[in-house]
């Protein structure tokens, strides 16, 4: 496992696992989690959408994994936010999850007006210790403009949905500018779009013996963006795992990047209806 260390000192994996709906039931996403840690994984994704935080922190705990090995992230949902409960919703997290703390607290979505006040809340949270770091999620330039202004603490993440058909060069190189370790979720598209059908990962992945899949997530490291795909499947569990062996040459990279159709899966981060 490669990591890089956030603007505070604190050492974030470069991969993890997403857990956006990674099981129909609590016992799916217990299994799931402990097949991850099994294998290496040192690093998991959750939020207080997601509604699977108890399973998750039940199989930390249970892992016989060291509580300081093991790099835990969760996020403030927009709701919260606007009922004016951040303190709250972040107790609430702190009860399911029942692990000490967490390593990363991010916002989930961008809440039009609240930007700054979300962000105030945020830095006591930081103050509290009870996460190491705390970051944004979904967030823009001029999201992150806005919030950079009157930040006494720095987001040490930001996480958006990020793969070669949403390249988003000019957030990436903004972020590390700004000491912002840049995270991609969804990282290998969706079953919507046939991204790892694309010709040009099949090539680059036949000269390292790797699949498409693969490449995409190295290539996510080669720019030193955090990537966090989901799965279930122990077998593709590995398989993204396997990817620190290789490296792609800068014509790869671009290559890649070539693919860039400004697309996305998911929402907007300016259409978010909060």
């Amino acid at each position: 496992m490669d990591y890089t260390l956030l603007n505070n000192g604190v050492k974030i994996p470069m991969l993890g696992l997403g857990t956006y709906r990674i099981g129909r039931t609590d016992d799916d996403v217990y299994n799931a989690i402990r097949t991850a840690l099994d294998m290496g994984y040192r690093h998991i994704d959750t939020a207080t959408l997601y509604e699977n935080e108890a399973p998750i922190g039940k199989a930390i705990r249970e892992s016989g994994i060291p509580r300081e090995d093991i790099f835990v992230t969760t996020k403030l949902w927009g709701d919260d936010v606007l009922k004016n409960e951040i303190p709250q919703a972040f107790d609430q997290s702190m009860q399911l999850l029942d692990i000490g703390y967490v390593d990363l607290y991010l916002v989930h979505w961008p809440v039009k007006g609240k930007l700054v006040s979300t962000w105030r809340e945020m830095e006591k949270i930081y103050a509290s210790d009870k996460a190491k770091a705390i970051g944004l999620s979904n967030h823009l330039q001029h999201h992150l403009e806005e919030i950079l202004d009157e930040a006494n603490v720095l987001p040490a993440v930001n996480q958006v949905e990020m793969h070669p058909y949403v390249v988003l060069n000019d957030l990436v190189d903004f972020c590390e500018e700004n000491a912002i370790v840049c995270e991609a979720w969804s990282p290998l598209g969706s079953s919507k779009v046939p991204l790892l059908e694309e010709k040009i990962l099949r090539e680059i992945g036949d000269k390292y013996g790797k699949s498409p899949a693969q490449v995409v997530l190295r290539w996510n490291i080669e720019r030193g963006v955090v990537a966090i795909p989901k799965s279930s499947n122990k077998e593709r569990q590995a398989a993204n795992l396997d990817i620190f062996d290789f490296k792609l040459t800068p014509e790869d990279v671009q290559l890649i990047n070539s693919l860039d159709k400004n697309y996305r899966t998911g929402i907007h981060p300016d259409e978010i209806g909060f």
